[in-house]
């Protein structure tokens, strides 16, 4: 007896790094399945038969992008030894990657979807969701660095935390812009010189 059903003759890992990449240029909506397919190299109905939908393709398009091109910037939270060699680092490395020439620019988190008036409600929470995940491991970090004694017992590390992820958000429109990453490391700049203030601390 024949198998039922077309087998998959595609790479399906780099069939999904490529809607992937559309998403990460067009967003959720400006992704037409036309655009996708022709970049993953399939036709429609192999399309909905891999993944289901656009919906789902671009959920775990996203969850893959949180996979490969993410850790690299979040990991500076654990790798600096001091709470503001990590929040320097982490922006630092949001900088260079958001500039990159060999890919898009910006972030997919950032730029994928944030109306629900216009974007399917379960992409817009999955993104708030993975944006809120980012706020907490900078605040986490954040109240590291008071546990450690490196900021004061009252600092409002939420705020603060509030504060980066504000910055990142801006240097992704910033990157989507064309801003090169000099134009990025000046706002780098600028927040590392917010970071006394918000500490308490005299500059170095």
């Amino acid at each position: 007896m024949s198998e039922r059903g077309r087998p998959r003759t595609f790479d399906r890992t780099a069939a999904l790094r490529r809607a992937m990449d559309v998403f990460w240029v067009k967003g959720y909506e400006g992704a037409s399945i036309s655009d996708l397919a022709t970049a993953m190299g399939i036709n429609s109905p192999s399309l909905y038969a891999a993944y289901g939908s656009k919906e789902a393709l671009f959920l775990e398009a996203t969850d893959f992008y949180s996979r490969v091109e993410g850790p690299d910037i979040w990991l500076a939270l654990e790798e600096a030894p001091t709470a503001r060699e990590a929040i320097e680092l982490f922006l630092t490395r949001t900088a260079k990657a958001y500039s990159q020439a060999d890919r898009p620019q910006g972030c997919l988190i950032t730029l994928g979807a944030l109306h629900q008036d216009s974007t399917s409600g379960l992409i817009c929470a999955d993104l708030r969701r993975r944006r809120a995940e980012n706020h907490s491991a900078l605040q986490k970090r954040l109240e590291r660095g008071v546990a450690e004694g490196e900021l004061p017992i009252d600092f409002d590390s939420r705020a603060a935390a509030t504060f980066f992820a504000t910055v990142q958000h801006g240097m992704s429109i910033q990157a989507r812009d064309g801003a090169s990453c000099t134009a990025l490391m000046a706002t780098v700049a600028g927040a590392m010189a917010a970071w006394h203030t918000l500490a308490g601390v005299e500059k170095a």
